[in-house]
Order: structure tokens, then sequence, then C-alpha cells
């Protein structure tokens, strides 16, 4: 691949991103992008968050909300994700159950990656609720 060439609005992006831990959407880093950058583009915002992502610095997911969202850290990770609220919280991989023995039987193919997300409600939430009885 040819050597990509900088751009401050994309490294902008990237660094928005770096400062989040809500995974946002495209259309939330535009609104905060867009403070710095009045004149970008959505469809910018949109490629270079595709090219990042492509590019295995950053992370693509959907969470089952209809939407993408975007995650800097790109160390294996699972994530939760409230039903009440919608936020998306990293999961570090020693609360869960080692994955590697998922697979019962042979594959007849390559597994490179798999996706797991847990669905609950949050801390936030549940205390919320709790407040209300």
């Amino acid at each position: 691949m040819k050597a990509l060439k900088f751009s401050r609005q994309r490294e902008s992006i990237r660094e928005c991103l770096k400062n989040r831990k809500d995974h946002p959407t495209a259309d939330a880093v535009y609104v905060t992008i867009s403070k710095d950058y009045p004149k970008i583009s959505l469809g910018t915002v949109y490629r270079n968050l595709n090219l990042l992502a492509d590019m295995g610095e950053i992370q693509r997911f959907s969470s089952g909300d209809g939407s993408e969202h975007f995650d800097y850290n790109t160390d294996p990770h699972y994530h939760f994700v409230c039903k009440a609220c919608g936020a998306i919280i990293d999961m570090p991989l020693d609360l869960v159950c080692d994955t590697s023995d998922l697979l019962t039987a042979p594959f007849p193919g390559r597994v490179d990656s798999h996706t797991v997300f847990f669905y609950g409600e949050c801390e936030d939430c549940l205390k919320k609720k709790n407040e209300k009885v």
C-alpha cells in the first residue's frame, strides 16, 4: 500500500477517538471535529474513519443499534451494551471465560477473529432504577 500523506483532519479524528471511551458513531465524531474544523464534511469524517479502520489503527463495529461505532482501542477486548441507555463499555478479556474453544468441531475454513457483545443494564442505569424504587 502506498504511504499515506499526512492530514491534519485525519490526525484530529484519530486524537478525538483516542480521548473518548464511548465508542462514538461517525456522526458523533463529526460533531466534535467540526468545532475545530468547521469546513470539514461528514463524508470526510466517514472516509477517514473507514480508512483508519481498514488500516487497523482503530476498530469499527456494529452493536446491533443500526450504526457503526468506532473504538481507538485495538487490543483484544469485548463490549457490553446497555439496553437502557445505549452505552457501550469495554470489557477486559479477563472478565470472560477463554473463548478459544468456542468451536467444538473443525471448521472447513480459517477463522481470523470473532466478536462477542454482552447486553444488559449498566451500573448507572441500575442505580437510577433502584433510586426510583
